[in-house]
């Protein structure tokens, strides 16, 4: 049986992100983080996410010191590009041209803010090798998965998994935005026990 030391918070408004942390069936709470998410002028793409998903969990435990909080941040990249998310079905459109036939990198950063051990943190990558998309492939995942939302302009948990010729990580929960592998490490290390 599931055991917390202290309430826990995803800080995140992420549908997602609330999907995969109910998996572990842990009794949670989602608030919003409230953090800016431009990146600094030079930032690289793994000092942003890392940067970010601390900010997220160090902005919710300033208002709840007493829990658990987890935040995370997610980018895609490809030939060192950052993908946001498209936000239009014309834009996603647009990146799964873009996509189509390369190899996506994609990067989430986990921060879990404890209150005894302060912010523990880990960045894990993920590659998807996208199959070579036609226009009527495009047009029908867009128009059916709706995938505006998200960075990529893919639903790996959806029909987006249909887009793939491989993946290629040892956390395939990352791919979607929270790398369940590594937060029931991190986890631990607070005190929390997923099983038994």
């Amino acid at each position: 049986m599931a055991q917390l030391p202290a309430p826990l918070i995803l800080a995140s408004t992420s549908p997602y992100r609330r999907e995969l942390l109910a998996r572990l069936g842990l009794p949670f709470t989602q608030e919003a983080p409230g953090v800016e998410e431009a990146p600094l002028p030079g930032e690289a793409p793994e000092a942003l996410v890392s940067r970010l998903a601390l900010a997220k969990a160090a902005a919710v435990a300033a208002r709840h010191p007493e829990a658990i909080v987890i935040g995370s941040d997610q980018m895609a990249l490809v030939d060192g590009e950052v993908l946001g998310k498209p936000g239009t079905p014309a834009r996603a459109q647009a990146q799964l041209r873009r996509l189509s036939g390369q190899r996506v990198r994609f990067l989430t950063a986990l921060a879990v803010q404890c209150p005894q051990q302060g912010a523990l943190q880990v960045t894990v990558p993920y590659e998807v090798q996208m199959r070579t998309l036609s226009e009527a492939e495009i047009a029908d995942y867009v128009a059916r998965d709706n995938p505006v939302d998200a960075a990529g302009s893919f639903k790996s948990e959806g029909l987006g998994i249909a887009l793939f010729a491989g993946m290629y990580g040892d956390d395939p929960s990352a791919l979607v935005g929270l790398p369940l592998i590594h937060l029931t490490a991190l986890l631990s290390r607070c005190g929390c026990r997923v099983l038994g």
